[in-house]
């Protein structure tokens, strides 16, 4: 695993009439301070890749759909440096994943439907803060399948 990448199952409690689908509390050792949520939609089989936040640590749930999130550490002074964490999540796989500032990320559509991401940041968006390479740079020792 990924130095400071945390990953945690989430409750759905289920019956006849729908279902809630927790994601963060603010009481949750993952939690550590409130600045947005916003909900992304990517499509089957499209992928959006690759970003890093500087400062920002994000929060993933995806509540609709599946999506595979992979994770690359190039910081220097990690003692994972240069590993890729792969993971897949959605309905089936419900759970919270805490993304820390300075590994760079992307992730797939692999449902047969759109997928929902919400993220819930611990600052509000700064386009200043974060970078984004292409997906062909080769700087990611990365192959979508």
């Amino acid at each position: 695993m990924i130095q400071d990448l945390m990953v945690r199952d989430l409750k759905k409690i289920v019956d006849e009439r729908g279902m809630v689908m927790h994601m963060l509390r603010s009481d949750s050792p993952m939690f550590n301070g409130f600045g947005e949520i916003y909900f992304s939609v990517v499509n089957p089989n499209i992928i959006k890749a690759w970003k890093k936040h500087n400062e920002m640590t994000q929060h993933f749930a995806v509540p609709v759909g599946s999506i595979r999130l992979v994770i690359y550490d190039d910081r220097k002074n990690s003692g994972t440096c240069g590993n890729i964490e792969e993971l897949e999540i959605g309905e089936d796989n419900y759970s919270l994943i805490k993304i820390p500032p300075g590994v760079w990320y992307g992730f797939k559509g692999v449902s047969p439907v759109p997928a929902l991401i919400a993220n819930c940041t611990d600052l509000p968006h700064d386009p200043r803060e974060s970078e984004h390479i292409s997906i062909n740079s080769g700087i990611i020792p990365y192959v979508w399948k």
